[in-house]
Order: C-alpha cells, then sequence, then structure tokens
C-alpha cells in the first residue's frame, strides 16, 4: 500500500478511537531505539515465499489449522497474527512469521520465536511498557508502525495483527494467500483475549469496530493489490476474496 494511501486511512482511524498520533511516533521512536540496541532486522531479511498462510485468533481457527494440515506446509510461509500462534503451538505448528503488538499470549510468542520465527513487532501508542520489557527478551525482529516510518521501523499499512499481516506478506511479494481464522464476525476467542475465560465471547464496542476496519482493509488489498486472496475462514463475507475449503 503506498503510504499516503495508507495516512489518510490513519488520519480516519486517529479520529474513529481517538488514537495519539503524538504517542504512536514516540513508541515508533522506542522502537526504532530498542532495535538499534537488541538487533532489528530489515524488510528484506524476512523470508517470504509465493504461497503464504495468515493465521488470524477468530473462532475458525482452530478448525481451519486442522484443514490446512492436508496442505504440504513447507511450501507455505505461515504468518500468524499474534494471539494466533498459541493455536500454532497446540497443534504442533511453528509459524515462520509472527505480527504482533506485544498483546498475545508472550509465553507462546517467545517460544515460537525461539523456535524460529521471525517477530514483526508492531509499536503504538498504547503499547511502549511492553516494547520495553520484551524487545529485550527477543531477536530476529523486524519493527513497524502505523504512523510516519522511520529508519528501521516500517509502515507497510494495515491496523489489527491479521490484517498487517496481508499487507506484510503483499509487501514482501506474495502473490496467494489463504486466510485462516479470519472470521471479522462479533465474537472473539481465548487466542486474541488470553485473559478470557471461556473459549469464546462477544467482542466488546472497540473490538467489534477494528475488527470493521479490519474487513475492509482485507478487501482494500483484494480489489487494489497484485494478490490472490482466499479464504478458509467461516465468518464474514469478504468482497473479492474467494471462499475455499480443504477438507
Amino acid at each position: 500500500m503506498n503510504l499516503a494511501i495508507w495516512l489518510s486511512w490513519y488520519e480516519d482511524l486517529l479520529e474513529d478511537f481517538g488514537f495519539s498520533k503524538q504517542k504512536d511516533e514516540e513508541s515508533a521512536k522506542l522502537l526504532e531505539k530498542l532495535l538499534e540496541s537488541y538487533g532489528g532486522l530489515k524488510a528484506e531479511d524476512i523470508p517470504m515465499q509465493k504461497e503464504v498462510i495468515v493465521f488470524g485468533a477468530g473462532p475458525s481457527i482452530k478448525s481451519n489449522i486442522k484443514e490446512i494440515k492436508n496442505l504440504n506446509l513447507s511450501e507455505y510461509t505461515l504468518i500468524s497474527a499474534d494471539g494466533a500462534t498459541t493455536a500454532l503451538l497446540e497443534e504442533d505448528i511453528v509459524p515462520d512469521i509472527i505480527v504482533t503488538d506485544l498483546d498475545g499470549d508472550m509465553d507462546d510468542i517467545i517460544c515460537a520465536n525461539h523456535e524460529g520465527a521471525f517477530l514483526v513487532v508492531h509499536a503504538h501508542g498504547d503499547n511502549m511498557e511492553k516494547l520495553k520489557e520484551y524487545v529485550p527478551r527477543l531477536n530476529r525482529m523486524l519493527g513497524t508502525t502505523q504512523s510516519t516510518p522511520l529508519n528501521n521501523v516500517y509502515n507497510f499499512g494495515g491496523f489489527t495483527d491479521g490484517d498487517r499481516a496481508i499487507f506484510l506478506a503483499v509487501e514482501l511479494g506474495a502473490e496467494y494467500i489463504i486466510l485462516a481464522g479470519m472470521d471479522f464476525g462479533k465474537e472473539v476467542t481465548r487466542y486474541s483475549r488470553p485473559a478470557m475465560t471461556e473459549p469464546e465471547g462477544q467482542a466488546d464496542e472497540i473490538k467489534e469496530l477494528k475488527l470493521k476496519y479490519a474487513k475492509k482493509l482485507v478487501e482494500w488489498v483484494a480489489e487494489n493489490e497484485d494478490v490472490t486472496l482466499l479464504n478458509l475462514s467461516h465468518g464474514e463475507k469478504l468482497e473479492g476474496v474467494l471462499a475455499v475449503r480443504f477438507s
């Protein structure tokens, strides 16, 4: 996504969610400084095959993982969105890349990172303390921001971990992207909300609005980028995205 196009989306996000652009930029500068100390990567250091599976933390995630086990996963780059990492590890799958703002199950994210997963760590105004806590414990990291990009903190577009994973894959050359566990509905899972006591629950108003934005951004990719999106998830219909099954 062209940066100017993304920044027009970003202005809408600032207005609708009341985010602080100043704090987002402060967080990006903090991440840049941390990555200078702890070995941040460049975009070209992140491996990306032409075929990719992006895993979100929606209600479809467990059934979708069982379906994709019928595929030769070595032919795909597997990207998990934050808490979806836990669902993959439960099925003995280590993702190749984790896109995270550090609010998933950090024990699992650290475990996957130590098992070889690259991390795409996102800075925003609400996670500066988590950046300071966790970045020193991680390796193989690429930094991203939703505001102005810096020398080694990128902005590929995208808002939630799931749709940012898609924008990352497109930027790094993916041609086919399968969406798993990306339902965009009104239900959330313990994978996206680790503090939940039940497996699934109702999304709150803010989460619901975030998912609506994420859905619109995925549909924007389908319409405007040179990539084929395939949807394995069981949730909302996505315009321009073909629904598929691998049973």
